[in-house]
């Protein structure tokens, strides 16, 4: 698998052209992945194993026997939760860039779809607008590790959303289309529920209940790559997770936390089952809950100049989610 990998990689890079500020280097699941942000691991519901620097995810104590129903037969067994790199998400200001990839797609009109960041002055706050990308990242399957655990999902290495190809991204009155309700919450008295998110996720884990609040990232509406913010590293971090409500809005993003017998679909997020971790351009150790603010994790994570290869303001992210599962045997 990491052969295929590695070629599929190689095959990119030899047909990339016109580099610019694209400039990154290839994707290292070994180097760039922090690899205790998969804790705390939860065997039958009490005995928790690990954790990650102080930081305690709200772990649902639940029974330490589960049956799930599959295909007329029963599997009993026990319940077992931990926090797996399962995703990528790219936010980029150029246009077409794929900084995991270390290479590009051809913009077909040059300069096109590209971020860009508004002058504070004329709307009375910065607007950031970048371009997502998100991937399909099965690190466990690319390194031949835990091979016969039944609670990871079957899938390759893939681009699954490019927000290029999505005309609702770059444009908030068609994003309404999709979520209606942006008119309700996307106001300055909606967002001053928000301050007790904004508390909870930098002290612990943001409240799912505020699904239309993302702590210190600001406002999850309206579902488009533009959002209010005055610094990057934070902007960026915004749309990475607007990324995932919207995808769970488009019915394309599957809840693998809550329910030990399956995954659901969740057109509203739950915000406390996702963890983000940076890794371009520098790499952090954080693994940062939905909403908590960069003066904890973010100091240097953007060098106006970039870092070594990696261009400055086209930011990686690895996403961890949580996994609950029910391993046992069928009678």
């Amino acid at each position: 698998m990491m052969r295929v990998f590695a070629a599929c990689l190689l095959v990119l890079c030899l047909v990339s052209t016109g580099w610019g500020r694209c400039q990154s280097r290839v994707f290292n699941p070994v180097e760039d992945i922090c690899w205790q942000c998969i804790f705390p691991v939860q065997f039958g519901g009490r005995v928790t194993l690990g954790n990650t620097r102080g930081d305690v995810p709200p772990e649902t104590r639940s029974s330490p026997v589960c049956a799930c129903s599959n295909g007329g037969s029963v599997t009993v067994g026990t319940t077992v939760s931990f926090y797996e790199p399962a995703r990528m998400i790219e936010t980029v200001q150029d246009a077409y860039c794929f900084p995991s990839l270390g290479t590009r797609m051809s913009n077909p009109q040059p300069g096109f779809l590209n971020g860009s960041k508004d002058d504070p002055t004329l709307h009375g706050g910065a607007k950031i607008f970048q371009q997502v990308h998100y991937y399909v990242l099965p690190v466990f399957q690319l390194m031949n590790l835990f091979v016969d655990f039944p609670c990871l999902e079957q899938k390759g290495f893939d681009l699954a959303y490019m927000t290029e190809a999505d005309p609702l991204w770059s444009n908030d009155v068609l994003a309404l289309l999709l979520n209606p309700e942006a008119l309700l919450f996307a106001n300055p008295a909606s967002q001053l529920s928000c301050v007790p998110d904004s508390v909870a996720a930098n002290t612990g884990y943001p409240i799912d209940q505020l699904f239309w609040c993302m702590g210190s990232w600001g406002s999850a509406y309206p579902l488009t790559g533009s959002i209010e913010g005055r610094d990057d590293t934070i902007a960026n971090a915004g749309l990475a997770a607007r990324m995932l409500f919207k995808l769970g809005r488009e019915m394309l993003l599957f809840d693998r936390g809550t329910d030990p017998c399956g995954a659901v679909m969740t057109p509203i997020w739950k915000k406390s089952l996702y963890r983000l971790q940076i890794a371009r351009p520098v790499r952090g150790n954080d693994c940062i809950p939905i909403g908590r603010s960069d003066f904890l994790w973010g100091a240097g994570k953007n060098p106006p100049t970039g870092a070594g290869p990696n261009a400055p303001n086209n930011f990686l992210w690895v996403l961890t989610r949580k996994n609950r599962c029910c391993i046992g045997y069928a009678p």
